[in-house]
């Protein structure tokens, strides 16, 4: 039998997720926040974990962001670098648009987690 799952975590988890698309994406707190008819300070409550996420809003996030629920429940930061095979001439592989695009997400994951290690350094100090 598995373990139990921890809600509490597994929401946290699921809110990172989605805080990590919208960034990735370029999408600004207030641009969600007027698509869902909220204001920016109670969408970023949810963001904050400070108010509960409920299913119907995670459909709604997940519409916006454009992206399946699914993938919002179970991101691997590993997915954003696969490689989209398209077969050339001769079964060739042309890669030279992912090496940048990949570039690009690194770096853009990479300045997520700084922020996010500076945020809980904040906090650590804070206690």
């Amino acid at each position: 039998m598995k373990g139990k799952i921890d809600p509490t975590k597994e929401t946290d988890i699921i809110i990172s997720n989605i805080k990590k698309f919208r960034e990735l994406k370029n999408i600004t707190r207030e641009q969600i926040a007027d698509e869902l008819e909220l204001s920016a300070s109670g969408y970023s409550k949810i963001e904050r974990g400070e108010i509960d996420l409920s299913v119907t809003r995670l459909f709604q996030i997940a519409n916006i962001l454009d992206i399946e629920v699914s993938k919002i429940m179970n991101f691997d930061v590993t997915t954003i670098f696969n490689i989209s095979h398209n077969s050339g001439m001769n079964g060739q592989v042309k890669v030279d648009n992912y090496t940048n695009s990949k570039d690009e997400y690194l770096e853009k994951y990479v300045k997520l987690l700084e922020q996010e290690n500076e945020q809980l350094k904040v906090k650590l100090d804070n206690q």
